[in-house]
Formats: structure tokens, sequence, C-alpha cells
């Protein structure tokens, strides 16, 4: 009786204990993890809000600029800054690869390391899995991937990714998740659909961190009854924020809509909702007016690296001939410091030139397009104007 009352105690004592820790973890994560929203649009469900993280707020819609391997390329924090930008990314895996999150956890985590002051957004690797298939096995476990750089075998599991995503640091960490092709059978898509969601569960309990925010990722490919199911499900698991995956890996812009119109309802409205990998105007604006808050795309700067300048949400190639004897700004409305110093003709030479000031000018001035893009859709929702200043754009 004494050694059952005692194991009883004992048992009860753990309980408490584990109880208390997730009360305890759950109220950090809710007192340095909300999303509030400031106003909704009538005719659609687009929403101007705030979300708040321990390193700063965040105004949304919001563009997020990808810094892949701690540095958004060719631009120095301060130039980030300057083109207001809030919110940015960095990758897991190829931050694993190089320098290693060792380094960048004895360096005081990603922010001193790169030494931006704002919101960090860690991808887990799951994008990997897609992108990266023809280097790559996947099986319940996790997935072993043959690097690129050095042929060394890496093995990357849920618990591996949120272990190397706590070491780094950031503020939103996203689960592992696999990503399905386009185009996919439907019998792929619930496999992966299956697999993110038990991963999702293992990454819940591998992750260690209360200043950091578990992010969920809706997978379901273009099938509209996964999809929703597969957020139904994530809604469940009450998660600091939601992103929808799976999209822009090939399918038509139309198709992403109504990925992202059937997708978005179904997850909390007192929550941010991210689509991965998404920068364009209409597409932006299209998810947006489903009410998604969050967004990233490589577009700003991998157009510079091509040349390439978005102009009023156009594509310019800046080394056309056209522009050889213009010297008006790319943009005269633009704010930039591309655009408020120096010519059409002036950012075609250094192309043609192959310097590297080429590169950085273009990128301030292409991320700077798409924060403008986002703070005018937002100040639109706020005046209730979103449908009469954007309606074209979801068109």
């Amino acid at each position: 009786m004494g050694n059952n009352l005692g194991n009883n105690l004992g048992n009860n004592l753990a309980n408490n204990l584990a109880n208390n820790l997730a009360n305890n973890l759950a109220n950090n994560l809710a007192n340095n993890f909300t999303f509030q929203r400031q106003a909704c649009c009538g005719q659609t469900q687009a929403r101007a809000g705030v979300f708040y993280t321990p390193h700063g707020c965040v105004e949304t819609p919001c563009f997020m600029p990808v810094g892949t391997l701690a540095t958004v390329k060719t631009l120095t924090p301060d130039q980030l800054v300057d083109t207001g930008a809030q919110m940015i990314l960095a990758n897991t895996y190829h931050l694993h690869l190089q320098p290693g999150e060792k380094i960048v956890e004895q360096a005081g985590g990603l922010h001193r390391f790169m030494v931006w002051d704002g919101p960090i957004l860690t991808d887990s690797g799951g994008f990997q899995v897609f992108s990266l298939s023809q280097f790559r096995t996947i099986n319940e476990e996790g997935v072993t991937f043959k690097s690129p750089r050095d042929g060394r075998m890496i093995h990357l599991t849920p618990e591996r990714s949120i272990q190397i995503q706590n070491a780094l640091g950031a503020d939103v960490i996203m689960a592992f998740d696999e990503c399905p092709p386009y185009p996919a059978t439907r019998e792929a898509v619930e496999l992966a659909m299956g697999r993110t969601y038990r991963w999702l569960e293992r990454c819940i309990t591998a992750h260690k961190r209360s200043d950091q925010a578990l992010f969920g990722i809706v997978q379901g490919g273009i099938y509209a009854d996964l999809r929703q199911q597969a957020a139904e499900s994530l809604r469940e698991l009450d998660l600091p924020g939601y992103a929808i995956g799976g999209v822009s890996v090939g399918e038509p812009a139309d198709l992403i809509t109504q990925i992202v119109q059937v997708t978005a309802p179904h997850l909390p409205e007192e929550k941010p909702r991210y689509l991965m990998g998404v920068g364009t105007y209409q597409e932006m604006a299209r998810a947006i007016a489903s009410g998604v808050d969050l967004f990233d795309c490589v577009i700003p700067t991998r157009w510079a690296r091509h040349g390439a300048v978005m102009v009023r949400g156009e594509r310019w190639n800046i080394k056309n001939a056209q522009f050889r004897e213009d010297f008006t700004p790319l943009d005269e409305t633009c704010p930039c410091y591309t655009c408020q110093n120096f010519s059409r003709a002036y950012l075609g030479h250094l192309w043609r030139s192959r310097e590297v000031l080429g590169l950085t000018l273009l990128s301030i001035h292409n991320i700077t397009e798409l924060m403008r893009f986002t703070r005018r859709i937002r100040e639109a929702i706020i005046g209730d104007r979103f449908v009469e200043e954007f309606g074209h754009w979801l068109k």
C-alpha cells in the first residue's frame, strides 16, 4: 500500500509538473506571439493586422524578403531596413551545411550573427525535400540528403530540424513537412499530407523554446477536400500560426488562387496565415483577398541577378536597348535609394559591365517595390478601399 501511495504521489507530481511546464510554455507563447486584427474588408476576406514577436511587431499584410544563408543577397542590414522590410527569412537546411547551427548559436543566434534586429523566420528544410528530390530518399523517419556541396550524407528528421532551428534562434520556426510536386497523384498527395501531420506532432514534441513560435504547414496538393481536411486537423493543435505550403511548385497562378481560397477560411481567424513562396502582385493580392497575412519569395533578388526589375507589378529587363539612353528613374514615385539617385541608363550600364553594385541597386528597388505594394494594400484595407484600389489584381 505504501508503495502504491508513493507511486501515486510520484505520478501525480510528475503529471502536475508536466502540466505546469505545458501551461507555462503556452502562456509564454501567448505573451510573445499574438496576432491582432485591426481592420477587415467587407467585400472580401482581406484583413490588416499586427503580428507581435519578441523582436518587434510585423504589420500585415507583409512581404518577407528571403535571406537563405543569413543574408539577403547583396544587401547590408541597413539597406534592408531602408527598403521597409520588417521580417526576413533564413533556411535551416542551408545554414546547417554552412556555417553550421553550432557556430550561429555560439555567435548569439541568427539575430546577432547577421546583425538583424527585427523578426526572423526559418524554413524547416522541408522545401528542400521537394527542390532537391534528385539528391534525397524519404521515409517515415525522415529524409536523407546527399549534400550538393560536398557529397556527404545528411539525415534530417522532424526532431533534427527543430533542434537546428532552436539553435539558430529565429522568432518563427517551421514544422518539417513533405511538399509533393505538381502534378502528383491523389495517392501521393495523401501520403505526403499524412506524413506531414505525423511529422508535425513530432516537431511539437521536440520543440523546446518558448521564445520561438512553431508554425504548422497545410499540405494537400490541388485537392480541395484534402486541403480542408489538413487545415482542420492542424487547427485543432492550436498553434501560434499556420502556413499554406505546397504551392508555387509549378502550378498556374489561377490554380494557386483556388488552393488558397479553399484553404485559408479553414484556418483560425485569430492566428497569422502565411502563404509560402509567393511574391507577385497578382498572387499576393488574390491571397490577401482570401485572408492571408504573410508572404515570402526569392523573386526580388533573383530577378536582380538576372537584370530584371519590378515596376508597378511588371517585369522589366534593364539590359534592354531601350534603356541605354534613358536617364529617368525606374519609378519616379518610388522612394528607394536606387530610384532617388540613379537612372535606367546607369543601371543598365552596371548590368552590362557585370558590376556588383548593379545587383545591389536592383535588389534594393525590387524589395522596396513589394514592401510598398503590401503596405499600400494594408492602408487600403484600413481605409475600406481594398477592392476599389486593387480589384484589378483580383481578376
